[in-house]
């Protein structure tokens, strides 16, 4: 290897020709979050995957994404869902999309066998604490589980939708 060392900003710009727009084959939506990092955190991820994010029009959701965007206004696509998150999964369903919810359930998919999104996909994620609930999770096309060996029961929601995500975005 010889001469200079390429700049991390340059290689950045090299990397990526354009900028996100709505991408709408990956939606983030996280629907019963209580957590403002994760939020935030989850706003990071889909810039860094092309996703947008699909957040309810509540005061909670919008204050939360106003002070974690880390990103000084340039975030991806926000798709705000009112006035019913159920009726905004099923206009999703309806548009042909598949939604997958990061849960653990009978018969859900392990993270190392999910196989990226091959079609518009609303990655469907529920409360840090109990989860999505039980009649709209009865309606998803998959549950993706992530294995773990320790004492936890579950990891950070942001944490735990990323995994996933990359995994759909084809990028892990």
């Amino acid at each position: 290897m010889s001469g200079a060392k390429t700049k991390p900003r340059e290689l950045r710009a090299q990397r990526r020709q354009s900028r996100h727009g709505c991408w709408d084959h990956l939606i983030i939506a996280p629907l019963w979050v209580a957590y403002d990092a994760n939020l935030g955190t989850l706003l990071r991820t889909c810039d860094a995957i092309g996703a947008c994010l699909a957040a309810p029009r509540t005061r909670h959701y919008r204050d939360a994404l106003q002070i974690g965007d880390t990103l000084r206004g340039r975030r991806p696509c926000v798709h705000w869902v009112a006035p019913s998150k159920e009726a905004w999964l099923d206009e999703q369903r309806a548009a042909g999309k598949r939604i997958v919810a990061v849960e653990l359930a009978d018969g859900a998919t392990s993270l190392a066998r999910l196989a990226p999104a091959r079609e518009p996909t609303v990655l469907l994620l529920g409360h840090e604490h109990n989860g999505v609930p039980d009649e709209v999770l009865a309606g998803v096309d998959e549950c993706v589980e992530i294995p773990m060996i320790g004492w936890g029961a579950s990891l950070n929601v942001a944490v735990a939708a990323s995994l996933v995500a990359y995994r759909l975005a084809g990028l892990s």
